[in-house]
């Protein structure tokens, strides 16, 4: 996946998190799974971006 597609994603699971932190709380299940969606997110643009750096310093 392309760095701007994962930064694509990463907003609109972010802004959906927002919302159904507003609607069920912090700690309903709805929360807790778009939260762990998020994490993936977060985690494969991080993994892309070490990878983008080492290739870059070979």
């Amino acid at each position: 996946m392309i760095q701007n597609e994962i930064l694509t994603l990463i907003e609109q699971k972010r802004m959906e998190l927002v919302e159904i932190v507003a609607k069920n709380g912090l700690n309903s299940a709805a929360a807790i799974q778009i939260s762990k969606e998020l994490d993936s997110l977060l985690n494969a643009y991080n993994r892309q971006k070490r990878k983008q750096k080492s290739a870059s310093q070979s």
